[in-house]
């Protein structure tokens, strides 16, 4: 493979803005449209290819006297998220060759085509970068594009200062990880990842160093991934983001956070202690649990979904902590099933969350609204819309036969695999954070229950809403093709999780994690004759080989073998289960519809509906009704603070109106940015009150210095 290709894709959007600067700024959406869906089409087949080679391929570009050579490098790991950004793009540019005409006469597209393509082009460098610097350079001009995009409808004075905050935590976040990255290539001696790979193999770096650049490049790149406590920018800017810029942040540039944590720390500087796998549990957990919570009790769809993404950035980093933990307690298969499956969700939730995004903003521009109180009956109005939106709801909330169940099923499984760890503590600290995980798994369900049912079911509740029409199709084009993925990832995981095992190779000293989770039950299968009769005569019985000649690869079953008192620890067949719910489905339709449904007469009358003479949209079920009991239960974590309580009677008895308004705050802010705030005010108000004072204070100022430093000088 030529990894030339890349560079030519890179050309491709630079010819491509170039093309939206000269054209009339009309055509510009199709600019964006034709341009951005080609190239990244070759972006998956040159990812693609990358996925599945079996060494790295690299180039040299230039060499830099002050600097070293610039290099390009594409591995399987680069290989699978240029995949996946492919997949992104070219959902997204479809999108936007539609839904931004609606912006045509109020801002300019041409600057917009020109920073989006210019954007896709940063991302592949930043994916293909093989040195520090060229890395860390793609990596600003990402950072400031993400910044002008976010901020590209400035009519909204919010808009401007989301992007703003999220340019200064983005900027933070950026010094930190480049810190870590400058300490790791001085102790290497080179800004090369080749350097730095080996100079993490041979021990050259300290344990304390590790600690430190572990901790600089997780908290660094975690800021652009969402994960606590460095995510408090994420949903003002997903809310902020114009409607089709918004699927890039969940499903491309979130992935660029998650790509340099394990990049730096699982395959440049892999960890040799599990006290930074613990960690990653511990922040992913919390991440996820918060995450839900927010995403729960929130009514604006994006920002539920903004909230959504730092719950399954958190899900992807507990995969990535099991990880490191598994690997420093030399279990390298059980390292290598848990990187296989955070990839496995990495890449679920780029293409269900991207799919979601799309339809919050198809739902925005025809019901005039992303609220979930003012909407809901859009099912009638808009049914594609609302079945191409389900698939997503079903994905997110890890239900069959959908991507998400998949993985965040393996996910816990993986988990519990913690019972091999010869450390108590590390045991206390895998239960405790899968319990989390399965409350994060309960709450999605209730959360994505009510964004569906409260979006789309029911009744209306804004004239907009009850008005609403199908989108043009090419929005309907670009959330079928992530829908169809959806389904397909999630009753085809056997060939998924082949396809990723190439792609944990550079993290994995491993290639045995796809063979322990997919047995080659199909006879001609490479490793059939190695499982034993008995093993094979049981889940003959039970099975497993159904579809040998119909489907290619070992196997249908997803299972992990343990020993001989416990052949089976987990195991399971997202295939058949699909099969065996379609056929009880169709059993179903035959069964009401031809069964009973010749001898039932359709008689249509009015609903009783308790002596009313017509129910209003008021009297319905809101979504702040439906999440509740959930903000009742987790009240602790809440804490509103009463902004308007009051009550009107009449006579002193008989109440008619009840006012109460409730501010919310996020804990972050809560238990981490207002002590902060507060402290750095005490601070400048006691050195204000230097500042104001007699001359003879002053001099005790100076003079008090000077003493102190003597004192420090005698003492040294």
């Amino acid at each position: 493979m030529n990894p030339d290709i890349f560079l030519y894709i890179m050309a491709m959007c630079g010819i491509g803005g170039i093309l939206a600067l000269l054209l009339p700024q009309r055509h510009s959406p199709k600019v964006i449209a034709w341009v951005g869906s080609l190239t990244a089409l070759f972006l998956i087949g040159g990812g693609g290819r990358a996925l599945f080679t079996t060494s790295a391929i690299e180039k040299t570009l230039w060499t830099i006297p002050a600097v070293g050579r610039i290099v390009i490098r594409v591995d399987p790991l680069s290989g699978l998220f240029l995949v996946v950004t492919g997949v992104v793009f070219l959902a997204v540019s479809i999108f936007s060759g539609s839904i931004l005409l609606r912006l045509l006469n109020h801002y300019n597209l041409k600057v917009y085509a020109l920073m989006y393509l210019s954007l896709f082009a940063a991302i592949v460098w930043i994916l293909i970068s093989a040195d520090v610097f060229s890395f860390l350079v793609a990596w600003e001009i990402m950072s400031i594009l993400c910044y002008f995009l976010v901020a590209y409808e400035d009519e909204n004075d919010e808009n401007p200062r989301a992007a703003y905050l999220m340019l200064a935590m983005s900027e933070a976040g950026a010094l930190a990880a480049a810190l870590g990255m400058l300490l790791f290539a001085a102790h290497a001696g080179s800004l090369e990842f080749t350097a730095l790979k080996h100079a993490g193999a041979t021990g050259q770096i300290s344990a304390a160093m590790r600690w430190m650049i572990f901790l600089l490049t997780f908290f660094g790149f975690g800021v652009k991934a969402g994960l606590v406590p460095v995510n408090l920018w994420l949903p003002r800017a997903y809310t902020a983001a114009p409607a089709a810029f918004a699927p890039l942040l969940a499903g491309a540039t979130l992935n660029l956070g998650l790509y340099g944590i394990l990049r730096f720390n699982g395959d440049l500087l892999p960890v040799l202690s599990s006290g930074p796998g613990l960690l990653a549990l511990i922040i992913g957990t919390i991440s996820a649990l918060l995450g839900i919570l927010y995403a729960t009790t929130e009514n604006d769809l994006k920002t539920m979904l903004a909230h959504s993404s730092i719950e399954n950035a958190g899900i992807i980093t507990v995969g990535f902590g099991a990880g490191f933990v598994f690997t420093a307690s030399n279990k390298p298969v059980l390292a290598g099933i848990a990187f296989l499956v955070a990839l496995y969700h990495m890449t679920n939730h780029s293409l269900y969350k991207t799919l979601l995004l799309i339809g919050s903003g198809v739902v925005d521009d025809r019901a005039g609204t992303r609220h979930l109180n003012q909407l809901g009956g859009l099912i009638r109005q808009m049914p594609v819309t609302a079945l191409l939106f389900l698939t997503g709801v079903l994905g997110i909330a890890a239900l069959p036969p959908f991507n998400g169940f998949v993985s965040e099923w393996l996910t816990l499984q993986t988990l519990l695999r913690s019972a091999e760890l010869l450390s108590t503590g590390q045991k206390i600290v895998f239960a405790l954070c899968g319990a989390g995980l399965a409350l994060t798994a309960a709450l999605a369900v209730t959360c994505f229950a009510k964004a569906f049912a409260m979006g789309f079911l029911g009744m209306s509740r804004s004239p907009k809403a009850e008005q609403a029409t199908e989108p043009k199709f090419s929005a309907l084009a670009s959330m079928a093709i992530l829908s169809v993925l959806c389904l397909l990832l999630g009753i085809l995981p056997t060939y998924v999780i082949g396809g990723l095992n190439h792609a944990i190779s550079p993290v994995s000293s491993t290639n045995e994690a796809a063979a322990a989770l997919v047995p080659p039950f199909f006879n001609g299968s490479p490793g059939h004759e190695k499982l034993p009769a008995a093993f094979l005569s049981d889940f003959h019985d039970l099975g497993a080989q159904v579809g040998q000649h119909i489907a290619p690869g070992p196997g249908l079953v997803i299972l992990h073998r343990g020993g001989t008192k416990n052949p089976v620890v987990f195991a399971a067949s997202p295939t058949y289960m699909f099969i065996v719910l379609a056929a009880l489905l169709a059993v179903l339709f035959i069964v009401v519809n031809l069964v009973f449904g010749w001898r039932r007469t359709v008689t249509r009358r009015p609903c009783w509906d308790g002596g009313i003479r017509r129910l209003l949209p008021e009297m319905t079920y809101t979504a702040t009704g439906f999440s509740n009991p959930v903000r009742v239960i987790f009240q602790s974590v809440f804490r509103p603070t009463i902004v308007e309580d009051t009550r009107e009677t009449v006579g002193e008895h008989f109440r008619t109106a009840i006012r109460r308004q409730d501010e919310e705050r996020h804990i972050l802010d809560r238990l981490l940015l207002t002590p902060g705030r507060k402290t750095a005010m005490a601070v400048a108000r006691f050195f204000a009150g230097m500042h104001q004072g007699h001359l003879n204070a002053y001099v005790a100022y100076v003079l008090g210095a000077l003493l102190a430093g003597l004192l420090m000088n005698y003492l040294l």
